[in-house]
């Protein structure tokens, strides 16, 4: 027989204060590394291994690459990397975002499914809109445990809530009932015989968040042209479906769920209305001073053009206006926790 010994961690909005409640409550002894993912803004320097070491029983650093895995010790994502598992091992590597995150909490629970199986616990807290539940459905295919926080504990309740009812979480509990709930998975004994194997989509696409030349060179795409477009890169997407849920992929490697999809989308809506919003301005500004030089030059008829441009650039720019302020286009109309994290 074997135990479980890898316990591995994601988080976005509100995840500094749920990881703090977690980690507070694990014991000295605690016979399991654990990797953290928060997702980070781009660019953002991490105080937070130095904000959990202060709270946390064990040993708390930042991950490094190509270090082993230590039970008994908690390592946290480097920022604009993603974290990964390989023959237990720690890899670092700078592969295409995934819900327009690295680190990406998915590719960590999707890696550790792949390397470790049955031996892996996974921990969906607090964020926004559904990271992580493609990632818990990865973990669950292959034998893992899976568990999220009560969203009515949650600040953000959006990841956690799909991580139970899309990924198949087993455990929804509060963070403070967590240290005892993983003492518990991680003293029982865990069959020897083969866990599913880990499936080709799994390998490609962590060979994919791994930049692996070869799986990002492939023929042979994972899923099927969905009709839609990549945010990051504009490249077509392929829809892939995985233990009932559909996410995205581009070539290139850029992952989306459907709710950071749809995030995205608004933003870029939104960004268009902008523009567009200042093409019309600086046309009726534009016609209007062209139209002021006719008039003094006499020229009435260009005058009357001018000003009829004018008038139609302005009456756009005030059904414009009128759209970004309900904010029904850009996103936000949508509830609270399915706001971007």
């Amino acid at each position: 027989m074997a135990r479980r010994d890898l316990v591995v961690v994601g988080a976005s909005a509100g995840g500094v204060e749920a990881l703090v409640q977690l980690l507070r409550t694990l014991p000295a002894d605690l016979p399991a590394a654990v990797l953290v993912v928060l997702h980070l803004p781009t660019g953002a320097r991490s105080a937070l291994p130095q904000i959990l070491d202060r709270v946390c029983a064990l040993p708390v650093a930042q991950a490094v690459d190509g270090a082993p895995l230590e039970p008994g010790t908690v390592r946290v994502a480097v920022p604009d990397r993603h974290l990964l598992v390989a023959d237990d091992h720690i890899v670092l590597a700078r592969g295409p975002r995934e819900n327009s995150h690295r680190p990406a909490v998915d590719v960590l629970f999707r890696s550790a499914a792949r390397s470790a199986g049955r031996r892996v616990v996974a921990i969906v807290l607090s964020g926004a809109l559904d990271d992580g539940a493609a990632g818990m459905i990865a973990v669950r295919a292959r034998g893992g445990t899976g568990i999220a926080q009560d969203p009515a504990d949650a600040m953000y309740p959006s990841m956690p809530r799909h991580a139970a009812e899309e990924g198949g979480a087993e455990h929804v509990v509060p963070v403070d009932d967590m240290g005892a709930l993983l003492g518990e998975l991680l003293s029982e004994d865990i069959s020897l015989a083969p866990e599913p194997p880990a499936s080709g989509l799994m390998d490609t696409e962590t060979a994919m968040a791994n930049l692996d030349s070869d799986a990002l060179n492939a023929d042979d795409r994972p899923g099927t042209p969905s009709g839609f477009g990549c945010p990051s890169c504009h490249g077509a997407l392929f829809s892939i479906a995985e233990g009932g849920m559909e996410r995205f992929r581009c070539r290139v490697g850029h992952a989306w769920s459907p709710d950071a999809l749809a995030a995205e989308q608004s933003h870029a809506l939104e960004s268009a209305l902008w523009m567009a919003l200042r093409g019309l301005e600086e046309r009726a500004a534009l016609s209007l001073r062209m139209g002021d030089r006719a008039e003094q030059r006499g020229h009435r008829l260009s005058a009357r053009t001018f000003q009829q441009r004018h008038d139609e650039a302005q009456e756009a720019a005030v059904v414009l206006r009128q759209l970004l302020l309900k904010g029904e286009l850009n996103g936000e109309g949508l509830p609270d926790d399915v706001e971007e994290a």
